[in-house]
């Protein structure tokens, strides 16, 4: 019997060669493929292969290396050209102190040469502004960086454009006016301005230059986000004065903005085309109303071809009998100042300066003038005391024929400038003006009220000419003190011409109150309602705190504190009965308010909420008022507030807190305050 053969699979590498004729092996027959045993590896442990961590690691290290040596090449390229545009810089800002504009020039094409290689330096990691934490801070280097080369270029541009006038600006080097006559010390303030007039047309172009590169400027400090700092670094407000930094740059390019159109209409101010009639008003800023001070006296000017020529002057008393009062008086100024108001409720025009706003009075003013027989004037230009001081300080004491000698030196019967002691003694030496109950009209007046009115055509006449035949080397002084007293509102205007009042306005020299701010706002506006002359001596300290909560509502306190350290004369120094207004957005709303004797419901004026009332103030005393209130309005990443400062206030001292945040300054000009959340 024959076993049957069990048939076993025989697994063998399959041979894919043909097969040649006449061999002799034979090949299992091929089966269907799914059921084609799978080939075995020869090896059945599979291979692992190992990850080259090692490799990457060192490379990592090795890039971080490179990296760190590209940076620290980098940045000693940088800090040598660094140090060496510092030192440019600071040799530049010497150099500005010489006046010596030749040299000022050769500084600024040194100082443009090193900030160039400085850029030059900085773009070789200027890609670095990408990378996080660190990029924030390469990238306020390049803004930094443009923002100095527009400036640079500003200011060869205004050197450039003012070299014709360098010796007029009392500046070395020669110049156009050289070449006309107008060199040397001899030579009058007058012939100056009457060169630089005839000549501002040529300035006009340039004009637009010098605002194209300080929008450059501004656009690239404004980039900079002061929060990325501490607030302090090795003792210095390191936060606060970029923040500074980037106010003094929005100013200055405002200013240089609006002040094309004052350029451009310059000689129809100074009368080159026609004569100008001027109303000038003279206000007593001892005796603090809300434009500036009392309107004690006037004066007409006639200016032609920058000529100025005072044509009469007068007591504000004289001309307020010929008004006939027909607009009713605000309610503070009934109640508290009495007087002639016991007879008659309608407002006198010697009390038209209750608006804050510069313009609106002026607006009133000039419409009582004209009932009075003043017609066709131009504009009305306000001065205060502190404008005659600044005159006064660079011109030094002046003679009024008829009158005496007039300084600053220190009065100690007053403790204040002997012009002022002396203004006021002419003015009511005995005591106060006194009406009659009944008809309203004066039934008595100090000896010297008179000499008021007789005191203030020969006292214009006399500053006028002393700072018109000033020689070269005060003219930058005269300048600097008119344009302060300007800047810090002791000098404000009002034109009756439209075009005019606009230029005036923009240029921020009309007292007007800003109605489009879009953050906060704070005016504080006091009115003596006949405390003498104690404004003389009182101040007033003002501190904000801000509280910001999470939802972005502002809640503020402000509290102010008088003080008047001065004992009573019974002459200039009294109790001062203060009406105090405080602007704010309109839309606040009054939490509470205290310190107040007497006080008003809030009401909107001027496109502001205004809380108002009243207070006094004693010789030797304090009074403190607070009012807590809540913004119309969220505030978010930042808190923008405007302070707008009275007109013929000076150097209030004014505080903000706003959480860790916390500044002091003295409000000299209108101020912009910025601060991150």
């Amino acid at each position: 019997m024959q076993e049957d053969s069990i048939l076993v699979p025989k697994i063998e590498v399959e041979n894919t060669a043909p097969a040649t004729p006449g061999s002799q092996s034979q090949s299992i027959p091929s089966q269907p493929q799914a059921f084609r045993p799978q080939k075995q590896p020869v090896n059945n442990i599979p291979k692992t292969k190992n990850f080259p961590w090692g490799k990457i690691l060192l490379g990592i290290a090795a890039f971080l290396v490179i990296l760190l040596v590209y940076f620290g090449a980098v940045g000693l390229l940088l800090y040598k050209s660094g140090m060496k545009l510092k030192s440019s810089i600071t040799a530049l800002s010497q150099t500005v102190k010489s006046k010596d504009l030749g040299k000022i020039k050769s500084g600024i094409e040194v100082t443009k040469s090193d900030l160039n290689s400085f850029d030059y330096n900085y773009k070789l990691i200027a890609w670095a502004k990408v990378l996080p934490w660190a990029g924030g801070y390469v990238s306020d280097v390049g803004h930094v960086v443009k923002a100095g080369q527009a400036g640079l270029d500003a200011s060869d541009i205004v050197l450039t454009a003012v070299e014709p006038y360098s010796d007029i600006l009392g500046l070395g080097g020669a110049s156009v006016a050289s070449q006309s006559g107008l060199t040397g010390g001899a030579q009058t303030t007058q012939a100056r301005i009457d060169f630089i007039v005839q000549t501002v047309p040529q300035l006009l172009p340039k004009m637009d230059s010098i605002s194209a590169d300080m929008k450059v400027v501004q656009n690239e400090i404004s980039q900079i986000d002061a929060n990325r700092y501490p607030v302090s670094f090795r003792g210095i407000q390191l936060r606060s004065q970029i923040e500074n930094g980037q106010n003094l740059v929005d100013q200055v390019s405002t200013f240089l903005v609006a002040g094309k159109p004052i350029l451009q209409n310059l000689p129809y101010f100074l009368g080159m085309d026609s004569p100008r009639t001027y109303f000038v008003l003279f206000q007593n800023d001892k005796e603090l109303r809300p434009t500036g001070g009392f309107m004690t006296a006037y004066a007409i000017m006639k200016v032609d071809k920058a000529k100025v020529e005072p044509v009469l002057s007068d007591d504000i008393y004289n001309l307020d009998a010929k008004y006939k009062p027909t607009t009713p008086a605000p309610e503070p100024i009934i109640k508290y100042i009495k007087g002639p108001y016991i007879i008659s409720q309608n407002l006198r025009l010697r009390d038209m300066n209750w608006s804050p706003d510069f313009e609106v009075s002026m607006n009133q003013v000039d419409k009582a003038l004209s009932t009075v027989g003043v017609n066709n004037i131009d504009g009305i230009i306000a001065v205060d005391t502190q404008t005659l001081v600044n005159l006064l300080n660079v011109t030094g004491p002046i003679g009024v024929p008829g009158f005496g000698t007039f300084s600053t030196q220190i009065d100690p019967q007053c403790n204040c400038a002997q012009v002022i002691h002396a203004l006021e003694a002419y003015a009511d030496v005995e005591g106060p003006i006194i009406w009659d109950p009944v008809t309203g009209k004066i039934i008595h007046e100090p000896q010297n009220a008179a000499n008021r009115k007789k005191i203030i055509g020969p006292l214009m006449n006399s500053v006028l000419a002393n700072a018109m035949a000033q020689p070269k080397d005060k003219l930058a002084s005269l300048f600097s003190a008119i344009y302060s007293s300007i800047t810090e509102k002791h000098v404000l205007f009002y034109m009756t011409n439209a075009d005019m009042e606009k230029a005036v306005t923009d240029f921020g020299i009309g007292g007007t109150i800003n109605e489009d701010s879009s953050g906060d706002y704070l005016s504080i506006i006091d009115a003596n309602l006949g405390g003498r002359k104690s404004n003389l001596y009182a101040t007033e300290d003002v501190e904000q705190d801000v509280n910001v909560a999470g939802d972005g509502t502002v809640t503020k306190t402000v509290t102010i504190t008088y003080k008047n350290p001065q004992s009573q004369d019974g002459w200039l120094n009294s109790v001062l009965p203060d009406w105090v207004r405080v602007y704010v957005p309109k839309g606040s709303q009054l939490i509470s308010s205290d310190g107040l004797e007497a006080t008003q419901a809030p009401y909107e004026d001027l496109g502001k909420t205004v809380f108002a009332g009243y207070f006094q103030l004693r010789p030797e005393g304090v009074s403190k008022v607070t009012f807590e209130y809540k913004l119309p309005f969220k505030v978010k990443g930042q808190y923008d507030l405007l302070i707008q400062k009275q007109p013929g206030t000076d150097d209030y001292l004014y505080t903000i807190n706003l959480g860790k945040y916390s500044e002091e300054f003295y409000l000299k000009t209108d101020k912009e305050v910025k601060i991150g959340l």
